[in-house]
């Protein structure tokens, strides 16, 4: 899990990027096509074509940092907007990592009381 601190804010680009792109490609990107500071301390978030490959840039003050996360099954959920950035939270990020629909998370089961 990435460490996120809780004051960090978490931006969803829309659409689909090339995943070809490194640290220096997505940054330009978020400072291009986002009109935003990839070095603000906010993280953003990007999926490829198929949607199972996302990837994650970070300034954390010190560095800039690059994630990546592929699905072995099943599709990372993406906004339908193409253009522009979707705030998260990062509780919805753990969500979205997971692989898990962060727009409606449910819970699929409760422990039972002891008895």
């Amino acid at each position: 899990m990435i460490p996120v601190a809780s004051g960090v804010r978490v931006w969803i680009a829309t659409g689909h990027t090339d995943m070809r792109r490194g640290m220096r490609g997505l940054a330009l990107q978020v400072q291009e096509g986002l009109g935003r500071d990839p070095f603000a301390g906010d993280v953003y978030v990007f999926r490829g074509r198929n949607g199972s490959l996302i990837k994650a840039i970070w300034h954390d003050g010190i560095g800039l940092s690059l994630y990546a996360k592929r699905l072995d099954r099943g599709r990372f959920i993406w906004p339908q907007t193409v253009d522009g950035a979707v705030p998260l939270t990062p509780a919805q990020m753990g969500y979205l990592l997971e692989g898990i629909d962060w727009r409606n998370p449910q819970q699929t089961w409760r422990p039972q009381a002891a008895g």
